[in-house]
């Protein structure tokens, strides 16, 4: 796991798709942290919050996508990779540095085994000097992701012998592909079927 930007300032920028200088993204994460001690104590929390308090998308059998920071949390729902979105936004609002990563998984193997994107985030937590992975996908379905400083504890497991890999790189910004698939259509019922295989 490596950052591909050596400037951490990289990982705060507010953009079009992580735009945390919105008003409300901004005030909900000094909100849910403002009684907190420290960044790893507040990093904790806003994961903790995006994961159980915004329901991941198919879950929650809405029809809605979303895909910047705002509307994330306008609309109280995103995918894997809106909800990633919106942790990042976050975290930057506090200033605790946040990327994107991806990882590829194969839907129900050996059924469709058609290998899907998945995303995520890291944290740089400048008080341990050291970057960990946290996925605030949505703890459903057997799923147990959990913010862990020591041991990793993402959505799902690993299967190299099925070609499932995660990619090393922390980016600064949501990948193209991604964004370019969540602002291209207004229904799950649309995006389902084309979601990104790979970077």
């Amino acid at each position: 796991m490596y950052p591909e930007s050596d400037d951490l300032n990289d990982y705060l920028v507010s953009d079009t798709v992580v735009d945390w200088q919105t008003p409300a993204v901004r005030q909900k994460a000094l909100e849910l942290t403002r009684s907190l001690p420290d960044e790893v104590a507040k990093a904790r929390c806003l994961y903790e919050w995006v994961r159980d308090r915004i329901p991941h998308t198919n879950d929650a059998g809405l029809d809605i996508v979303t895909c910047t920071a705002s509307e994330v949390l306008h609309h109280g729902t995103g995918i894997c990779f809106a909800k990633s979105h919106l942790l990042a936004a976050l975290l930057r609002a506090v200033n605790i540095p946040a990327g994107f990563c991806y990882q590829v998984l194969r839907f129900d193997p050996p059924v469709d085994n058609e290998p899907v994107l998945h995303g995520f985030n890291a944290v740089y937590l400048a008080s341990l000097d050291t970057w960990i992975r946290i996925d605030a996908r949505g703890n459903t379905n057997g799923i147990n992701a959990q913010f862990s400083i020591g041991k990793e504890v993402l959505a799902f497991a690993m299967d190299p012998e099925a070609d499932e890999f995660i990619y090393e790189a922390i980016f600064a910004a949501p990948v193209s592909s991604v964004v370019y698939r969540l602002k291209m259509y207004r229904t799950m019922h649309e995006l389902w079927p084309d979601l990104p295989q790979s970077l």
